[in-house]
């Protein structure tokens, strides 16, 4: 689709980022991930998180937890296993370089899947989360949370100035919740259970969605052969 950001631009990118990432970008972010860790944990014990980076989210959870992380960049997963290495966060199983249009794991693994400013940044985000889905156990949620496009008014206006520079620092300020929900509804196995304003200002969103059960469709077959 028009506008997605390339492989190439984001790995480029985010090797710059790698070594100012903590200082610059940990305390502009820290409520939207604090949000999105915090869905997390209520919905189950196995975590995935795309877009791990340097591990900044490791703090946020505890031995109730089984966390594993993917990055597209070699750079932030080199930090990320520093972080490991010092014995402080032992609910972190493991960290990887992965591709998450393409995730290494077996059907149905993860309780939930955290993708942290990291949606609209991906290469073909329908795929990404179609990958996330095919990873979630029944019941588990997706959560993200991101700036999402305004899509109109005088915010839409300048986002859409502003997004003609912003790709190649790896940013993608021009990203609509529409885009999102049509997911969703193609995807037929998924539902939207919350999206919310968090932070400052409501400047980030958060969207969690919920693969459905088998029960789910239950009632929907009793009611269409009664």
């Amino acid at each position: 689709m028009a506008g997605d950001l390339d492989r190439d631009t984001m790995e480029r990118a985010y090797a710059r980022w790698a070594p100012i990432y903590d200082a610059v970008c940990g305390p502009i972010f820290e409520s939207g991930r604090r949000a999105a860790t915090d869905a997390a944990k209520r919905a189950g014990r196995r975590i995935l998180e795309l877009g791990v980076g340097t591990g900044l989210s490791f703090q946020d959870y505890g031995p109730d937890h089984e966390v594993y992380g993917i990055d597209l960049s070699e750079p932030m997963i080199a930090r990320a296993r520093d972080r490991m290495a010092s014995g402080a966060f032992p609910h972190v199983k493991d960290v990887q370089v992965m591709d998450a249009h393409d995730l290494a794991f077996p059907d149905g693994m993860f309780d939930a899947i955290t993708a942290q400013f990291v949606i609209t940044l991906v290469e073909r985000p329908e795929r990404v989360l179609d990958e996330c889905a095919r990873v979630l156990k029944p019941g588990g949620e997706i959560i993200l949370v991101n700036h999402l496009y305004s899509e109109k008014g005088l915010a839409a206006a300048v986002e859409r100035w502003f997004s003609k520079h912003a790709h190649a620092f790896g940013l993608r300020p021009e990203f609509p919740f529409h885009r999102l929900e049509a997911w969703a509804a193609s995807h037929g196995g998924i539902e939207v259970v919350e999206r919310r304003r968090v932070a400052l200002f409501g400047v980030y969103t958060l969207v969690r969605f919920r693969k459905r059960t088998a029960a789910d469709a239950a009632p929907q077959v009793l009611a269409a052969t009664g």
